[in-house]
Order: C-alpha cells, then structure tokens, then sequence
C-alpha cells in the first residue's frame, strides 16, 4: 500500500537522513520459504495499483538475514511492478543493492506452476494490487493451504491477507476461521484507499470477519502484528519489520539480531510516548537525525482524520505536538488548532490559526477551519 501524502509532507520526509540495517555473522541452516506479490501495477500506481516494495524489501531483507532461501511468485508470473517508493530508503537501497531479489522480482514464479512441498512457509506482500489479482487466484489458494497442511507457516501484511480470504485446508474447513488476525483496516482504507477501494471485489476488514477471523487491530497506521500459531498477519506496512520477525519466531527459529530502521524506531518512540513514558521528548531532540520525525508528524495528522472519541483526538494531537518543534509546517499547526478546538479549547485554537494566517494569509485549510469555528 502507498500512502498519498500531500505534497509538502512527501518533500518534507526525503529531506530526512537514512538509517542502515546492520549485517550478521549468524548463518542458520537454510530453508526455502515464499514471498507473493501481485503482479497488478502499472506506472509505479498511478494507472494500477501494484504491490508495496516497502514491505517487500523488509520482509526480503530480514528472511534472507535469517538464513531463508526466498522464492517470489504473483499469479501470473514474469516482471511486476511496485507502487511509487523512496528508493533512496535504507531497506529499499539494501534490496536493489540485491542482484538476487532483483532478478527475482523481474522474473517471478507463476503461482500455478508452484510445488507446495517445497516451502517451509509462504508469506504475502500487501499493496492494493493484492486486492485485486490474489484473492481470486486458485492456484496460490491451493499452495497456501497445501503449505499449511504441510505443517508450513503462512503470514501476510496489510492487503496480503486478502490472498487468505478464500484458502481451504484438506479438512475443507476455511484457513481464516476461527483464527486471530488482522490486515489493513477499515478506517485506514477510508483514508487512503479512496481512489480504488469502491472496485475491490471485497473490502478486507468485513470479508474477513465474515469468513470467521478473529480480528484484531492497531490504532491508524501504528504497527500490530497478531500471531495465531503458524499464522501471523500484521496490519499495515509499518508492521512488516515486526511480522517478519514473527515469521522466523514461528518457523522455529530465533531471530537474528538486527538493527532497527528509522522507521520501525520512529514508531516505538511514539508507542513509548503514548504510554506517558517522559524520557521520549528528551531522546527524540537527542536522536532525531536518525528517526523520521516528519513521519511522526504526519501519523498524528492522519490519525486525527480518523478520530472520533475525545481520548484518541488527545492522542492524535499528543503526537503531532511531539514532532512539531522539528517540523515548522502551517498544515501541521492546523492540524493541532483543530484538535485543540475539537477538544473544546476553542480559543487556543482560534489563537494558533490566527498565527498561521499572519505567516501565510492565502493558506485555505487555516481559513476554512476558522470559518468552522465561528458561532
């Protein structure tokens, strides 16, 4: 899945100095295990969605740092293209540093002409191209339930679960039901999955819970992984580090230590801080040229968009309030003034925008929520 930032955030985010994923001496005993994509996208998203490289370059990354053998496979096999991505991003460099994973992805496996036997374990990539090409792909059907069967591990992030809706095992009996997951959520597809969510065969959150999972979930966009035996599923993207992990817990093994990307640090500094942990200010001034604290920012921007109850807007604006003296941006200081003012703090918000407006008079979204906040 890509996120469509606006503008300013994206340009904003690639300013951001880059954290790299250290290597390791630890080579465990190889086993051979299955990365999925679609193969949907065209023009890097724009005229069909495609699977999310991010997700892919930090699952390939951290299984093949465990010892892994990797095969890549969509539905129809040959070249796929993913979603527009930062390939400047630490784990996205490190993949297309990769001659391996290249080829791979310019030469994937049609799911048809797969041998189930051959795999400890399958694990999807998400991308809203999942949506479209995997749910109704029998053949990636049979091997996820023959890999299952086979006393394999199956695991899938963001869109990936929506492979898994329809998998039968040899009981006959539904892979989902019955079992704890989650995947990309409903509120997270009403912000970001606007433009092709209304031609989704299905929507995956209510499919889901229709075909018996036990679903489970995350605040917008923070990471949740769920594990359910040999099945582990992670919410969005920023779930990927953390599922991959689980992936090689269940497979039998113990994770290699690694080091921790921008991102996924980013994230447990901002878990931390809602938690009222008071050290996290102090270590994000510390340590901010090696987190992404525009995407921090922008978290508690989007998470306000989605917030109803008074408790998550406090959360949301908690957040953006923890990255706001690194990131002097008008959109964000509306954003906290909407907060303040969906708090009841009506004056503390008419304030605030009234100082943006004296820095950027034409500024639309300032103007507008002031015009919302007249009696």
């Amino acid at each position: 899945m890509t996120l469509n930032f606006p503008r300013w955030l994206l340009m904003l985010a690639a300013t951001l100095p880059l954290a790299g994923n250290a290597s390791t001496d630890v080579t465990p005993t190889p086993a051979r295990v299955l990365l999925v994509v679609s193969g949907e996208g065209r023009d890097q998203g724009k005229t069909r969605p495609g699977f999310e490289m991010d997700e892919f370059a930090q699952a390939w990354l951290i299984l093949r740092q465990n010892g892994f053998d990797i095969d890549v496979a969509s539905p129809a096999g040959g070249a796929v293209q993913a979603d527009k991505y930062n390939p400047a991003e630490a784990f996205n460099a490190a993949l297309l540093a990769d001659s391996q994973a290249v080829a791979k992805l310019a030469a994937t496996l049609p799911t048809a002409a797969l041998q189930p036997q051959a795999y400890a374990g399958v694990l999807v990539i998400g991308g809203k191209g999942a949506m479209f090409d995997l749910p109704g792909d029998t053949a990636l059907q049979q091997v996820i339930g023959r890999i299952w069967d086979n006393g394999g591990v199956v695991g899938a992030v963001c869109h990936g679960p929506a492979a898994l809706a329809e998998v039968r095992l040899g009981d006959g009996s539904r892979l989902v039901d019955g079992r704890a997951m989650t995947g990309f959520t409903e509120e997270e597809e009403a912000l970001f999955g606007k433009r092709w969510a209304a031609t989704f065969a299905f929507q995956l959150e209510p499919a889901l819970r229709a075909r018996g999972a036990r679903w489970q979930e995350a605040p917008l966009m923070m990471p949740k992984v769920v594990v359910d035996g040999r099945l582990v599923t992670g919410q969005n993207p920023y779930s990927t580090p953390a599922l991959a992990d689980a992936f090689v817990r269940a497979s039998g093994r113990v994770p290699v230590a690694r080091t921790t990307w921008r991102d996924e640090r980013s994230m447990a500094l901002v878990e931390r801080h809602l938690r009222g942990d008071p050290r996290v200010p102090t270590e994000l001034a510390q340590q901010r040229d090696t987190l992404h604290v525009e995407l921090i920012g922008i978290l508690g921007y989007y998470q306000l968009q989605a917030a109803q109850a008074p408790a998550a807007i406090a959360d949301a604006l908690s957040i953006m309030q923890l990255a706001r003296p690194y990131m002097d941006e008008a959109q964000l200081d509306v954003g906290i003034a909407e907060a303040h003012w969906r708090l009841g703090r009506t004056e503390q918000a008419r304030s605030q925008l009234q100082a943006v407006l004296e820095k950027q008079p034409t500024l639309e979204q300032a103007k507008a929520l002031l015009a919302r906040m007249q009696p």
